[in-house]
């Protein structure tokens, strides 16, 4: 057999196994989640549930469309109007927060997507990792809270957590088969979002309209804010920290506007893996759901003759605290990564509601994270409660 045949007899083989792979969609509505049903339609993988919260237009659409067996509505009024809209099909639609729990503990099912925002992600994912299932992981909350618990969990339960941001994904292709004691450094790249260059005192009275325009990635609202801080790459670093046991002292941002090298590895003979790519989020997810087959994707073939630079230079902390105020916070351990992200969700949703400046998102988590009692140790309820204390700390300030 000729090296052309083998080839695409192991891709045949590849494409087959994905036939036989079911998921569970939590957040099946937003950027990440309608992306993650295209590329299960190309590759043929059932989706045994979905999850959504209000926007039930687009999940009817999708119902109809993949036939879950199960649906979860989380808004209790949003639901008793999809299970009007939906009532002609054999599907079980359930409601309610503790909806998304069921939904990732669904039979049959072999990964769980969990790209659902915020706090919400926590608990349906440990109940999946709880089962000794894989985690396709995009929901940045989890590890950010509770990056020790969840870690230590997944190890106890056999469970692996498969990350599907870019940065994330692409340190795991450039580690796979290393030895960790070889392993120097990791370094994060970022597209700097829609402020690259801006000095603090340009960013002064930037509006939201403003930092959502960003230049290289089509996002949510709440994700792209924190681009626009750099809030979403400190979380990064945060679940780096967690995902792949580095401390976070060995993990380096860099900012690369072209966005087509989407993170590095250093070794311990300063030797540089890099992964490359197109800007497009479904190879990624695709990596998740495929991992560890490589398949052809849909995404377009990057012609490295066309590149004409690809350029890197250091974050400014100056312009963006943020970046720093998130990776001071791993060292702080505990509930200090719920405090943050529990404080800047609300920050974030002040911002864009025009009840806070661009730099009071950072004045306001900061006052939480000095302010709230710091839980060592914590149990699951301990890292909720602190997220919840942090949003009232913050919009006690404004409201």
């Amino acid at each position: 057999m000729n090296n052309d045949n083998h080839l695409q007899e192991q891709q045949d083989l590849d494409e087959q196994s994905m036939r036989d792979k079911s998921i569970s969609l939590l957040g099946s509505t937003g950027s990440i989640g309608r992306q993650t049903l295209e590329v299960s339609k190309a590759l043929r993988i059932s989706v045994r549930a979905l999850s959504a919260d209000k926007n039930i237009s687009l999940l009817e659409e999708q119902t109809r469309r993949f036939m879950p067996a199960v649906v979860a509505v989380t808004n209790e009024k949003a639901a008793k109007d999809f299970k009007t809209r939906v009532r002609d099909l054999d599907i079980k639609v359930i409601s309610g927060t503790d909806s998304l729990i069921e939904a990732s503990c669904v039979d049959e099912v072999d990964i769980v997507v969990t790209a659902v925002v915020g706090m919400a992600g926590l608990l349906p994912t440990l109940a999946a990792i709880s089962l000794g299932r894989s985690i396709a992981l995009a929901n940045k909350e989890t590890l950010v809270c509770a990056g020790e618990l969840v870690m230590t969990s997944a190890a106890q339960h056999g469970a692996h957590i498969i990350p599907v941001d870019s940065e994330h994904s692409a340190i795991m292709q450039c580690i796979e088969g290393s030895r960790p004691d070889s392993i120097k450094r990791l370094i994060l790249t970022a597209s700097g979002g829609p402020f690259l260059g801006m000095s603090r005192q340009e960013l002064t009275d930037v509006t939201p309209e403003m930092a959502l325009r960003h230049p290289t990635w089509s996002m949510g609202q709440k994700v792209t804010i924190d681009s626009a801080t750099l809030m979403n790459k400190g979380f990064e670093v945060i679940e780096a920290s967690h995902l792949f046991g580095i401390s976070p002292n060995n993990i380096t941002v860099l900012v690369h506007p072209e966005s087509i090298i989407h993170s590095m590895v250093e070794f311990n003979d300063n030797s540089v893996i890099a992964q490359l790519a197109q800007p497009d989020m479904r190879l990624p997810i695709q990596n998740a759901l495929t991992y560890p087959s490589k398949i052809a994707s849909q995404v377009s073939q990057l012609d490295l003759s066309e590149l004409s630079t690809l350029t890197f230079k250091k974050p400014d902390m100056e312009a963006f605290p943020c970046l720093q105020l998130a990776i001071d916070t791993v060292n702080l351990r505990g509930t200090a990564g719920s405090i943050l992200n529990g404080a800047n969700e609300a920050a974030v949703e002040l911002f864009l509601s025009n009840k806070l400046s661009f730099y009071g998102i950072y004045e306001a988590v900061l006052d939480a994270i000095e302010n709230i009692k710091n839980v060592i140790d914590p149990s699951i309820d301990d890292i909720i409660d602190a997220g919840i204390a942090a949003k009232d700390h913050v919009l006690s300030r404004v409201l």
